[in-house]
């Protein structure tokens, strides 16, 4: 794992630009049903704030992006939607990879595989093998994923080594771990953003923001723009990240 961002001076508040930012893309079918439209329309101006956020991460120096495209609850919606999302997904990728290849941008996919249709899935791993030596932006989508299955599978894969005798159980560590989840070789969020007001991880990178600094918005996701990133990222910076020490202001 890489370092998390540090103090670029003595004083609270002065936080670098944050590397690596996480954002839960919540709000697509209230900014819909508020505007009376259907919840696909809603997905679909979701898909726009997803380019402005890649814009803006390049612009704002962002070297790591990974977004919660599709969670493995998301399979309890209704069929019809689901098929669009799935569909948003292949034109997302048939339209913007040539310009993301071109931009420097790296995709890389954190998910289980199961359930998601081999054209699909296709789409995703030539994404993932033509981008593979981008290095200007890391985009990390996460689809299909949750992140209890992620670290109950990171446990199973550790004890079938010790199970071969691979491992000694004294030898798992934190490191171990980490290393066996999805997000291997990729840094901890330092900043997570939740769009729609809502403040809660609905399990996502729950391992991985332990020490993340979350940003709540009251905008829904396809209002979120390059005002928005900046915003958070601003409120990020104005505050102290102590990962367990003490204040450089205080000692209580």
């Amino acid at each position: 794992m890489a370092p998390p961002a540090k103090p670029s001076d003595d004083r609270p508040g002065s936080l670098l630009p944050p590397k690596h930012v996480a954002i839960i893309m919540d709000g697509n079918g209230r900014w819909a049903r508020e505007r009376g439209l259907p919840r696909t329309l809603g997905h679909r101006q979701g898909v726009e704030a997803v380019r402005r956020a890649v814009r803006a991460a390049i612009e704002l120096k962002v070297t790591y992006l990974t977004i919660f495209s599709f969670s493995s609850e998301n399979w309890k919606r209704p069929i019809d939607e689901i098929d669009d999302l799935m569909g948003l997904m292949k034109r997302f990728i048939r339209r913007d990879l040539a310009d993301l290849h071109k931009n420097g941008v790296c995709i890389r996919m954190i998910g289980q595989r199961s359930h998601v249709e081999s054209e699909l899935m296709t789409l995703i791993d030539e994404a993932v093998e033509l981008t593979q030596n981008n290095d200007k932006l890391t985009l990390v989508i996460a689809f299909n994923y949750g992140s209890r299955s992620e670290i109950a599978g990171a446990a199973r894969k550790l004890a079938e080594k010790v199970a071969a005798g691979e491992l000694h159980p004294s030898e798992i560590t934190v490191e171990r771990m980490a290393n066996a989840l999805d997000t291997s070789g990729i840094p901890d969020p330092d900043l997570l953003i939740r769009t729609s007001g809502e403040m809660r991880l609905s399990n996502f990178l729950l391992w991985q923001t332990a020490y993340s600094e979350f940003v709540f918005l009251d905008c829904y996701w396809p209002d979120f723009d390059q005002a928005a990133f900046e915003a958070a990222i601003a409120e990020f910076r104005s505050r102290e990240r102590r990962f367990g020490g003490l204040s450089k202001v205080s000692t209580a």
